[in-house]
C-alpha cells in the first residue's frame, strides 16, 4: 500500500516513515498526521507533525536516501551527525596558496571575533589538508586556550621569541585537534613585553626577524595567522610588520565601525615606513544577527565601501561558537555540525580559493 501522505510545495512525496523513526529511536510512535504549515494562505504546503519521540518527519530526498535501499527517516539529529562526520572527515582538500600567506588578524576594538575567527579559520584550513601556524600575540592567551595549547607562565612562548631568548621552532606546539594545526602560545609574561621592547633595537621588527623563511619552510606551513591584542600598541605593530596581509573581523554593529578608520590609518603608516608589502586583503563580517535591521545595514555599508575585500560568507551569532573555548576547543571540534562551524568552513574555503588564484 502506498504510504504517501501528500506532496510538498516542491512536488516531493511526503511519506509515512514512523517505522523508520521507531527503529532509530527505539520508541514506537503513533502514526504521523499531516499538519498545516504556518505559511500564508496562498501556499498549500503541508508537513508532518511531531511524533511521540519528538521527531519531525520530512521528505526523504538527497543525501540520507542515498545511504539505504529503504528510505530512512529524516531527523535533525541524523542530519547533524552526518554533517559533523563530513566536517571532521572531509573528502576534499582545499587548494594550497600560490605562496605562503602570512596574515595578521587585527582590530583594536575588543569583542569583535578576532581570536575566534583566527582559531576557527585555522582549524578549518587544517582539517582540509593545509598546514597552518597560529601565533598568539595577545597576552590573554585565548587563541592558545582554544587550540588546547598549554600557556602557563614559564612555557616557551612568543614572549621569549620577541626578546630573542629562543627561536620560533623552540616555541611551536602541535594542537591535539589536528596534526596540521600548529601554535606558538602566549603567556601572561607577554603583558610586559611592550615596555621591554621600547629600549630594543628594531623593536617593531622583532617578530618579523623570528619568522625566517628557513624556519617556516622547516615547519612546512601554508598559512600563518597572527592573533593580535585589542590595541594598536607595539605588539600589533610587530604583527603588521611581520605580515603580508591584514584580515579584519568586523562585528555587525555600529560601534565596530567607529574605530575602523584609525586601524586603517595605522596600516597605511606601517606600509609607508616599515612594511611596503602590507595590504588589507580580507574583511570578515562576524556576529551577524539576522533579526535586526542594523546588522544588514552595517554589512551593506562595509560591502559598499570595501567591495571585493569583504568575504561573501558572514559568521552568525552562535552559542556554540561562544561555548567552544570553555572546553579548550574550536567550534569545529566542539560542535562540527553547528551553524557557526559550517560558516567558518565556508569562510576558510573562500579564503583558500582566493589564495590559490591570486598571485600578489
Amino acid at each position: 500500500m502506498d504510504d504517501v501522505l501528500g506532496r510538498g510545495s516542491d512536488g516531493v512525496p511526503i511519506r509515512d516513515e514512523v517505522r523508520d523513526v521507531s527503529r532509530e529511536t527505539g520508541v514506537h510512535s503513533p502514526a504521523a498526521v499531516p499538519v498545516p504549515s504556518d505559511t500564508d494562505a496562498n501556499t498549500s504546503t503541508t508537513t508532518t507533525g511531531a511524533i511521540g519521540a519528538g521527531e519531525v518527519l520530512r521528505p526523504v530526498t538527497g543525501t540520507f536516501a542515498d545511504h539505504s535501499g529503504d528510505s530512512p527517516a529524516w531527523t535533525p539529529i541524523a542530519e547533524e551527525a552526518f554533517t559533523a562526520a563530513r566536517v571532521l572527515h572531509p573528502k576534499e582538500k582545499l587548494p594550497r596558496p600560490v605562496r605562503r600567506r602570512i596574515m595578521t588578524v587585527a582590530n583594536q576594538k575588543g569583542g569583535v571575533g578576532k581570536t575566534t575567527s583566527t582559531v576557527n579559520l585555522a582549524a578549518a584550513l587544517a582539517l582540509h589538508g593545509l598546514k597552518v601556524l597560529v601565533i598568539d600575540l595577545d597576552p590573554q592567551g585565548n587563541a592558545s586556550t582554544a587550540l588546547g595549547i598549554e600557556h602557563r607562565s614559564g612555557t616557551p612562548s612568543v614572549y621569549e621569541i620577541l626578546i630573542g631568548e629562543i627561536s620560533l621552532l623552540d616555541a611551536v606546539k602541535t594542537s591535539d585537534q589536528s596534526p596540521n594545526l600548529l601554535c606558538v602560545p602566549a603567556t601572561i609574561d607577554l603583558a610586559g613585553a611592550e615596555i621591554e621592547l621600547v629600549s630594543m633595537v628594531a623593536r617593531e621588527s622583532r617578530l618579523k626577524e623570528a619568522l625566517t623563511e628557513q624556519a617556516l619552510n622547516e615547519l612546512g606551513v601554508d598559512y600563518v595567522f597572527i592573533d593580535c591584542p585589542p590595541s594598536l600598541g607595539l605588539l600589533t605593530v610587530n604583527a603588521l610588520v611581520a605580515a603580508q596581509e591584514v584580515l579584519i573581523p568586523i562585528q555587525c554593529e555600529y560601534y565596530a565601525l567607529e574605530g575602523l578608520g584609525q586601524l586603517l590609518n595605522n596600516i597605511e603608516l606601517v606600509r609607508a615606513h616599515l612594511n611596503p608589502s602590507l595590504s588589507l586583503t580580507t574583511i570578515l563580517l562576524t556576529m551577524y544577527d539576522g533579526r535586526t535591521k542594523l546588522a544588514d545595514q552595517v554589512a551593506e555599508e562595509v560591502r559598499s565601501h570595501f567591495g571585493e575585500v569583504v568575504l561573501r560568507t558572514i559568521i552568525p551569532r552562535s552559542v556554540k561558537v561562544s561555548e567552544a573555548p570553555g572546553f579548550g576547543q574550536t567550534v569545529l571540534a566542539y560542535d562540527p555540525g553547528s551553524r557557526g562551524s559550517m560558516s567558518y568552513l565556508d569562510a576558510a574555503r573562500e579564503l583558500a580559493e582566493r589564495g590559490a588564484r591570486e598571485n600578489r
